[in-house]
This record gives C-alpha cells, structure tokens and sequence, in this order.
C-alpha cells in the first residue's frame, strides 16, 4: 500500500482516520539528518557542497520508512508546508535513494495542507506535486549561513574572549537587542516632575477628574512643574481660583478589531494574557495543529480562506445577533516588514466548533484555543463605537486651565468578546496622568456652568528607563526588523537562554555579563553581522531563492567571501586588544561620567591608575587598576553597570560577633569574602573564594561567615582519620587524613568531591562516610569525577559526558577529552555545546622521530 510520511505520530494518528487502511502512514520524527557536527561539513572550497548525516536517534525511524517503501513504489512526504516541512521531505527521498530503498520506477509526491482536518487532506492527496526545489535549496542556504557562522566564528570567542559560548547568525543580533536595552537602562538618568489633579463637581454633584494643563496663561510641558515648590505653587493657583466650563466637546469614534493571529502575535497575546514563553505557546499550538483543530501555526498570513470568513458571519449572526455583522467581509494586508504571507492566519478549522467543546484537552491547549477562536471571531464583527469627550475648565482671568477627558462606549462590536493585549510599557508618556482619565465616564457638563473645587491635589512622577523585553515584546521588534522567520522566534529565543547569554527575571530578559562581553565584542569586530538592517536583507535573500529570485550557491559565496575575511582579520587580535577595544565601546556603561567631573577611570585607591575591565583567571569579570600588583583595587562588574557598597565596589553583608564588618568582593580569581581590612603590613585578612555554582548576588552575612570558617572538622572517621570539609582549587570536598601506623609511613589522605557547593556547610559525618566509600582510591594521581551524561553523539558513536578532573571540568568523548572554557558553568553546557567544543578541538599529530643513524 501507498506509504505516507509526515513529521510527528500525533498527526500520522489524525490523517490516519482520514485516510483509511488503504495507506501506510509513518512519522520521520521531525528531520532525519543533519550537517555533520564537525568542521568541513560545509565545504566552502567545493561549491558549498554539505556532508550530511543521520542521526542517531532518527536511525530506527529511517529504517521504518525505508522497510515500508521496499514494498511499495508509492511515496507520499506530507510534512508541513513551510520551507521546514519542504527540507525533511527532500531529505527523506535523499535519505531513501542513498540507502537503495526507491525502486526507479518509484512515485513520489508531495502533499500539501495548511490544515489537518478531512477535507483538506482528501484535497492535497488529490492534486500532490513535486518537491519544490527553490524551497528547499533556500533551506540549504539557511543551514550553510547558520554552520559557517557557527563553526568559524565560535571558537574566535573561545579563543578570544573567556567564558564565550558559540555564536549564531540571528541569535547574536537577537542578543544584541537585549543588551542594548538593558545598556539603554543602565544609561538613563531619572528626572523628576509635577503633576496636579482636580477632583471637580457640577451644580448638580456630579463629580469628575480633570488635569492642569495651563499655568499663568501658558500650557505646561511635562516638565514645567520641576518640584515640590513648584507643585505647591500650582496648586495655591488653582485654589486661589473661581473656575467655569470654557468648552465642551464630544468627537464620536470607531475602534477596529485587530487582525486574524500569525505565529508572531499569537506568542505576543499568549505572553500578555496567560504569561506563556514562545516555546510554551508553540507547543499547545503544535498540538491543536496536529489534532486537526486549528490551522498551521507557522505563518506570517493573516488573511482568512472565503469559506472560513462566511462561516465567522455565520457564527457572528447566530451568537451575537446581526448589529455586530459587517455589511462586508473583512480583508486584511500585513503590513510586516518582508512578510510572505504564503499560509493562512492561524484560526480553527472549523470555527463552529466554540472554545466550551475543547475545555477537556490540556489547560494550554484549551486556553490557546480560546484565543484564536475569539481572535479569528472578533476580526470580523462590527466596529466598536467611542464617543471621546473633552472639557476645558478655566479661571476668569485665564490664567489656570484644567482639562477632563473620558469616553463612552456607545456600541461595543468586538469588544464583546476580544480586546487585544497591551506590553506594559513604563516609558509611556502618559505618565503623570491619573490613572482613569481618557477612560472614565464623564457627567453631564455644559458650557457655561461652574465647576466646584472639592479637592486640588499635586502628585510627585519620575521618569522611567523603557522597558526590558519580554519574549513577547522581543518578538514583535524581531517581527519589526524583519529578523528570524515565523519557524525561529521561538529557538532563537530560547537559545540565548541556554547559552546563558541572557536570563529570565519573571516575565523580562535580562542579560548576563557574558552576553554583554560578548555583543561588545561582536559590534567592535563584526559589526557587519550583527547590524539590524544587513541581516534584514540577509533574510530578504533567503526569500528571494525561495520564489527562484536568487541562486543559493550566489548567496552563499557573497556572504563568505566578505565573513571568512573578518573572521581571518581576528586570527593576531591578542586578548589585551579585545579588552581595550570593550572597555572603549562599554565605556559610558562601565566607567559613567561623575558628578564633579574627574576622570571615571582614575582608581580611587592610588590616585594614579587607570580602570580597566579585566577578566578573572578562574572565570568572571571585574574592574581592576592598571597599577596591580601594587594597587590591589577592584569592583565587581556583574553586568548591573554600577557598584554597590562602599566606595570601593565592594558589597557589605554585616559584622560577625566581634564586631569586624564582612564583604563580598571580586579579584582577579573571582567573587570572594573577606573579615575585616587591610592593615599596614604584609598580613593579608582572612579571605574565602565564592565556590562556582553559587551566585555572588545570593551570598549574605551566614553564607560568608560559613565559608570563611572552612574548614570543618566533622571528627573521627570510623576506621581512623580526622574527617575535613572544605574548598579547594578543584572546588568543594571532604578529606579523610589516613591514621599513620608508624613514626615511617608517610601520611595519606582520600579525597571525595561535593557536586552542591553549599553542602560544605551542612555535611555530616555519616555522608562524608559514605562520599569517601564510594570514591575509588587513585594511582598516585586524582581521578576524574563523572559530573553530567549528555547522552550519545549525534552522528558518532559513543557516550558525552561532562567531567571533572584534576585541572578543572572537561567534555569527554571516547578518547577524546576537551577543556570546558574558563567561566562556563558545566551544569549549562549541553549537547550541542559538547558537540561543537568537540569538533573545533584541533587535531595534534604526533611527530615522528628521526630515525638514528647508523653507525658506519
């Protein structure tokens, strides 16, 4: 029987029904290969000629497909109809071809529905096509840009810049948004003004809200009012004075409903009404999908099929009565920088089907359901009907003037059921406003009568930074720029989160002094790469091979010609000059101006050095000065571009019992603690490193003192031997001091590592035991310490495991063992992480010796 391959069982399991037993129907699991994880895999020498690979995982479900098309000569790949969906079925035939299993006189078609449900898979089986090349060499040319960029331009940053991780073509300009946000916060300088409100009445009591807006008989700007003297003075003005209604006027309007859903707003309304990550939201929306329930979900259309539009007037007639039915259908046109446009919008399949009948499936199915249901409605009815009123209340002599607006909703059309989601936006400059005006519900006022004064009262505002993105907000900038296409917002966004480039404090992304580091580093040396506007056009190019506008191998060799030589112009760059070259561009970010002018790089110790960013041996960053060893001043640089504490950066946690204050502070080898100052000799105070996998931001007053008290002493061992809990080079552990049987036996100690950092301090004597069984004794050298299985390689055979060994944590592979960069946290690094540590490790051939001369 005829095979049928798409991506996932869920959907084999629904066309399944559709299709009957009279097809095979498998699921490839998603793609089946990929670029082999190694350098070369695109061979730039070669017309870009790409090695590619199976991989391990997808092995089992290849051979399925290929069992199952050795006895048929019938081959239908109906995998989503996006450029995606186009690669894994072109990889499939390649896949089957190379591995024999297509006859030649074997049919394979391509199918194509933008929905799961029968109808429409009947239709697509009816009319298959071929594969669409131009599709899929603009998938090729994707995947090449994204290797080369990952594979040349990674380990410049591992080699450049400490504690960087790899670097991905849109990620790294994603990246860059965040930190020039967060650079744009760091800058701002808070400004405070004045606001002064009136609650007013009417002769016949009715109370109202109204703003001053004209001051000495002249209208105020947002900042006229400066002060609370100025404040004061205003409201003295007002009260001072008999008011009367100048005007009034009441201008109707017409709100209409927001567009059908694509992938992009439909994580944007996910985040702001349910609070949902864009993977979260893709993922209820990949399920719905492959229920048949809704329409593809990666889209950037928003145009409605004519059947679904008539069956949404239907829907809007039956429920909601015919005043909330247009005269005439709705159409609607993106307006989105370089959109295609070459699916529907995201709306139910059948849009009879209301929310209530699918509250059994998971919460978030249900709720996204919801959504588009209400979305897809509601862009089709009826207007909603405003009217805006606005009245203007002056003294006599003119010299004060106060305004009150509000509105009315004469007919609320798709209000009814929707109203769309706004980003919390403290930048907004209706600050100072009261919180109800422009939406409270005016009382009859008429021109003419007097307005009775029940209460004038100032309010104090400061300025606000704007806001960090959300992922929602980052999205629709992305959407903006034209950056990252509908199948990307939601990798791209979570890849900077597993790189550790960027963390999520609740709703908001803030990044880490990595990403920070590392956008510094890219804008100074490949600023090409990561400017908005260039990788706009770098997409416009991959959509232009899609339509057959542009040749992918044209595309690839522009792109490479110009990268390989930035990438080559780094090759002598020394690690001084990177450091130079960040210092310069974070300059009014690390070293801001100061309030009486001097120079904000002077080191305030020694009067005489310069500031400088410098990098910590042991991983981490920090300001340092320029005259070290002899100035030994330092400030943490934690990526808040400030100091806390004292002038010196450092970070007061409290006193200890006898009265000696505790700080946490940052060297060169880090975050540490330190009991007291230094006095005027050599004698240093005691001092603790903050282990790894304890944020500095988390250490208070008990931590510090724990640590500064190391090490313990847990007592006897069972079998002989004090017992020690401590942190050394290697990180935490426990030591057992071997009994020494004779005045000639030289002592010994057994050693156990600790993977939690903090269990130094809480350790017992019973765990310490059983730690130190366990740890099988070394050869007169310390054994490495498996710390984290990442699983199997992808396209080799055998085990990635991090470790921890002698000289720090490490990837090993086989036989093959690579160094964790300095200031990468091995609990973040993952596969792929592994992987491409793994292939940029170089290859060191052993060099033959001459062979020895014979004697004569």
């Amino acid at each position: 029987m005829p095979v049928v391959v798409v991506e996932s069982p869920a959907k084999a399991k629904t066309i399944g029904k559709y299709l009957g037993k009279d097809y095979s129907i498998l699921a490839s699991y998603g793609h089946v290969r990929d670029l082999a994880a190694k350098d070369g895999s695109v061979n730039t020498g070669n017309r870009f000629e790409m090695t590619w690979e199976v991989g391990d995982s997808s092995r089992a479900h290849v051979k399925a497909i290929s069992d199952a098309v050795r006895a048929d000569n019938e081959l239908y790949l109906a995998t989503d109809p996006d450029r995606e969906g186009e690669a894994i079925s072109w990889h499939l035939r390649e896949t089957l071809q190379k591995r024999r299993a297509l006859r030649k006189d074997a049919v394979v078609k391509r199918v194509v529905f933008n929905a799961v449900t029968k109808d429409a898979v009947v239709e697509a089986f009816r009319e298959p096509r071929d594969l669409d090349m131009d599709l899929v060499e603009a998938y090729l040319a994707r995947r090449a840009l994204d290797y080369l960029v990952g594979f040349n331009l990674s380990p410049v940053l591992w080699r450049k810049l400490p504690g960087a991780k790899s670097a991905g073509r849109v990620q790294s300009v994603c990246l860059k948004l965040i930190v020039e946000r967060e650079l744009e916060i760091r800058a701002f300088r808070q400004r405070e003004y004045w606001s002064v409100s009136a609650k007013l009445a009417t002769p016949r009591g009715d109370e109202y809200e109204a703003r001053l807006t004209v001051l000495e008989g002249r209208r105020l700007d947002k900042f006229d009012i400066a002060d609370e003297d100025a404040a004061g003075a205003a409201v003295q003005a007002v009260s001072s004075r008999q008011l009367f209604v100048d005007s009034v006027q009441s201008k109707p309007s017409r709100r209409n409903p927001p567009a059908p859903l694509m992938t992009s707003t439909l994580q944007q309304e996910a985040s702001r009404k349910f609070g949902f990550g864009t993977r979260r939201t893709m993922s209820a929306a990949q399920k719905l999908y492959e229920a048949g329930l809704i329409t593809y979900m990666r889209t950037d259309g928003i145009h409605m099929a004519p059947e679904a539009v008539s069956d949404a007037r239907q829907v809007i007639t039956e429920s909601y009565g015919i005043d909330y039915l247009p005269k005439r259908p709705r159409t609607y046109r993106n307006k989105v920088k370089n959109a295609q446009e070459a699916h529907e919008c995201i709306r139910p399949t059948s849009i009879a089907d209301r929310p209530e009948k699918h509250r059994n499936r998971s919460p978030d199915e249900a709720r996204i359901y919801d959504l588009v249901w209400k979305r897809t409605v509601a862009s089709q009815m009826e207007s909603a009907r405003i009217e805006r009123t606005t009245a203007d209340v002056v003294s006599k002599d003119g010299a004060v003037g106060l305004r009150a607006t509000g509105q009315v909703v004469l007919f609320d059309g798709f209000l009814r059921i929707y109203e769309e989601g706004r980003d919390a936006d403290s930048s907004s400059e209706d600050q100072g406003r009261p919180d109800n005006e422009g939406n409270q519900r005016l009382p009859a006022i008429a021109r003419g009568e007097a307005a009775e004064k029940r209460k004038v009262t100032p309010e104090q505002h400061f300025t606000k930074p704007p806001p960090r993105y959300t992922e929602a907000m980052l999205v629709k900038r992305m959407v903006e720029l034209g950056i990252g296409r509908p199948s990307t917002y939601a990798t791209i966004v979570s890849t900077i989160q597993e790189r550790g480039y960027v963390h999520k404090d609740k709703a908001v992304l803030v990044p880490e002094v990595t990403g920070i580091l590392v956008t510094a580093f890219l804008q100074n040396h490949f600023r090409r790469y990561v400017n908005y506007d260039y990788t706009a056009q770098l997409e416009e190019q991959l959509d232009a091979i899609s339509s057959g506008r542009e040749a992918y191998l044209d595309v690839l060799g522009n792109f490479w010609t110009d990268f390989s030589s930035a990438v080559e112009a780094t090759s002598e760059l020394r690690f001084s000059d990177v450091l130079d070259h960040i210092n310069e561009s974070l300059e009014p970010y690390i070293f801001p101006a100061t309030d009486d002018g001097s120079d904000p790089r002077l080191c305030r110790n020694c009067g005489d050095g310069q500031l400088s960013l410098r990098t910590a041996r042991g991983g981490g960053t920090f300001i340092g000065c320029s005259n070290y060893p002899d100035c030994r001043y330092t400030r943490p640089f934690d990526g808040s571009g400030r100091t806390d504490g004292e002038s010196n950066g450092d970070r007061s946690l409290g006193q200890d019992a006898d009265g000696k204050e505790i700080t946490l502070r940052t060297g060169r080898f880090g975050p540490y603690v330190q009991k007291g100052e230094a006095g005027g000799g050599k004698d240093r105070p005691p001092r603790a490193s903050v282990p790894k996998g304890i944020s500095p931001d988390s250490v208070d007053l008990d931590l510090a003192l724990g640590l500064l008290s190391l090490p313990r002493n847990l007592g006897e061992h069972p079998e002989g031997g004090l017992v020690e809990a401590s942190i050394g080079k290697y990180g935490p552990f426990v030591v057992r001091h071997m009994p020494v049987e004779n005045e000639s036996q030289s002592p010994g100690k057994s050693y156990a590592n600790l993977a939690d950092p903090r269990e130094v301090l809480t350790i017992g004597m019973n765990r310490a035991v059983e730690l130190l069984a366990q740890k099988r004794p070394g050869r007169g050298r310390r054994s490495s310490e498996l710390l984290r299985e990442l699983g199997d390689h992808p396209t080799e055979s055998g085990a990635v495991n991090v470790m921890r060994g002698p000289y720090g944590p490490y990837i090993k592979w086989n036989k093959t063992n690579v160094k964790i960069p300095d200031g990468t946290d091995p609990a973040r690094v993952t596969l792929e992480d592994a992987v491409e540590l793994i292939a940029a490790k170089p290859v060191r051939r052993r060099r033959r010796r001459p062979a020895a001369k014979r004697r004569k």
